[in-house]
């Protein structure tokens, strides 16, 4: 009988809010959160890019509903909205708090007081550091994988990784 801690991996995924690319990614979190449950670890890290005006603030209101225990429906809920975020801006943001029972005036005053800047700062620093130009980017077991270009065969080679982490660790 066996009572060794059960293995863990842990993706991390470059994500911003106005990437259309980032949206479509969401398929592969969803099929990757439903083949390893609790053995795998997705963590949202911030890469907010000039080009969109509104990445900065909804990467600041994301980790606002994180704090408030709603991180990632947040952020699928943004996504889902990205074109009319370009567009309305601030107002959307704070709709889909509401929409998701968050205490959105909570979320205003966060993103009027820059609480959470810091934190998406030093996701962008640490994104440009090892080398992610562009959204969303998936670092696991140190691997670096660019989804912006392409998502194809992306999900199946995180699975090969994790499934090598799951298993003990390099094959050897």
């Amino acid at each position: 009988m066996s009572d060794a801690p059960r293995r863990r991996a842990v993706l991390e995924v470059w994500c911003e809010l106005q990437c259309p690319d980032c949206r479509t990614a969401l398929d592969d979190i969803r099929a990757l959160r439903e083949r390893y449950g609790d053995a795998l670890t997705i963590d949202l890290r911030h890469f907010p890019l000039e080009k969109h005006r509104m990445a900065t603030p909804a990467a600041q209101a994301a980790e606002e509903a994180l704090a408030q225990g709603q991180g990632w429906p947040y952020v699928e809920a943004v996504l889902s909205r990205a074109e009319e975020l370009g567009e309305r801006g601030e107002k959307v943001l704070l709709e889909v708090a509401e929409e998701l029972g968050l205490d959105a005036a909570e979320v205003d005053t966060a993103l009027i007081d820059g609480r959470h800047f810091l934190i998406v700062d030093a996701d962008l620093a640490e994104g440009k550091a090892i080398g992610v130009t562009g959204t969303p980017t998936y670092v696991i077991d140190g691997v670096r994988l660019d989804g912006g270009r392409s998502q194809e065969g992306l999900r199946e080679r995180v699975e090969r990784i994790v499934d090598r982490l799951l298993a003990g660790g390099d094959g050897g």
